[in-house]
């Protein structure tokens, strides 16, 4: 009995110890295939999704979506900003033309400052018929005349005295640039022009006399003392005066045929002295036989540069054709020269001022002047 049961024991013990065996080789993991690097790449592209026109369309609205909550914002801050920028644009332009105005109209200013604004702005001091006449007209000849005597007369226009010459001064400038206006509308009427060739011929003439200096350094440095000018300045102002010329001479017909008819008398054989005293304009050398008094040369500054040129083209004995002098018509003789000097006669035919053309225009035509000079 103790043999059986203990083997009894032993299978029991054995069954036991035998289990736990069986049920750790049970948890041990089942080894696994590798796969082949062909499978593990064929698995991989599978995944990746792909790329058609949908997909692409699909996240540019995804991107767009994103990027709209900030774009709005941006918007919005970009209008914000254009508009106050605008209006502070727009307030200080109105301070500014503002400001002009009042320096203009009211207290007529003439620094330099106004002065530059009225080349850019092309604001009106008056209106000739159908004209409007620049600001900046008016002052520059009043800034010219202003320069000219402060520099060289030594006037004050802070004085009694200097503000009465000063306010005189304005009037006479006025009425010139509003002449100046006419002048251009009779230009046009009658076909005549000045152009800057003849501008520039006549500025080669001046400075070939040495009338302003011999040298270009000189030649502007006359300018800037005399009048504050450049040669564009001076430039200007001679277009408007040779154009006041040119239509005083064009409708000036009678003067015109009293100096063509005396030419024609002179090249028949009349006698240049007799004529002279007869016909000439120039009351200081008509009872002298219209000879001028001593001896011409070069440098002579007295006579127009259009007179000095021809004078040194003739021979002793030699008449001239008609010479505008832009106030007149001149028939000049050389009577004799002596080591390089001249003596001369000639025959003046003055124009007609332009005034004589201008009154009954302005006479048909209203005048507005906007400044109380």
């Amino acid at each position: 009995m103790k043999q059986s049961k203990s083997i009894h024991h032993i299978k029991r013990a054995g069954t036991t110890l035998a289990k736990p065996v069986v049920k750790a080789a049970a948890k041990l993991p089942t080894p696994k295939r590798r796969k082949a690097p062909e499978d593990l790449m064929r698995e991989a592209l599978a995944n990746v999704p792909k790329i058609t026109n949908d997909t692409i369309s699909e996240h540019r609205e995804d991107v767009l979506a994103g990027a709209r909550k900030y774009i709005y914002p941006l918007k919005h801050s970009r209008r914000a900003a254009v508009i106050i920028s605008s209006s502070i644009i727009g307030a200080a332009l109105i301070l500014f033309v503002s400001y002009v105005c009042l320096a203009l109209y009211k207290f007529q200013s003439t620094s330099s400052f106004v002065y530059d604004v009225t080349q850019v702005l092309p604001l009106p001091v008056a209106k000739a018929g159908n004209s409007w006449v620049s600001y900046n007209s008016y002052l520059f000849e009043l800034r010219h005349y202003m320069h000219y005597y402060e520099t060289q007369q030594g006037v004050d226009f802070t004085t009694v005295s200097g503000k009465a010459q000063l306010a005189n001064y304005k009037k006479q400038a006025l009425q010139q640039v509003i002449d100046d206006a006419y002048v251009k509308q009779l230009a046009r009427k009658n076909h005549v022009r000045v152009t800057s060739t003849q501008v520039d011929n006549q500025v080669a003439l001046v400075r070939s006399q040495n009338r302003l200096g011999t040298s270009q350094h000189e030649f502007d440095a006359v300018l800037n003392e005399f009048w504050g000018w450049d040669e564009n300045d001076f430039k200007r102002e001679l277009s408007a005066q040779m154009l006041s010329q040119a239509v005083a001479a064009k409708l000036d017909t009678d003067t015109t045929e009293r100096a063509t008819t005396a030419l024609q008398q002179l090249q028949a054989g009349t006698d240049f002295a007799t004529l002279a005293g007869q016909l000439s304009d120039d009351a200081t050398t008509r009872a002298n036989g219209g000879q001028y008094s001593g001896s011409i040369d070069k440098r002579n500054t007295s006579l127009p540069p259009q007179v000095m040129q021809e004078l040194f083209k003739l021979q002793a004995g030699q008449i001239s054709g008609l010479i505008n002098t832009g106030y007149s018509l001149e028939i000049v003789r050389v009577n004799a020269i002596t080591d390089g000097k001249v003596q001369a006669s000639h025959i003046q035919f003055n124009f007609k001022p332009v005034s004589t053309y201008l009154q009954p225009l302005e006479a048909k035509s209203t005048t507005h002047r906007y400044i109380k000079v």
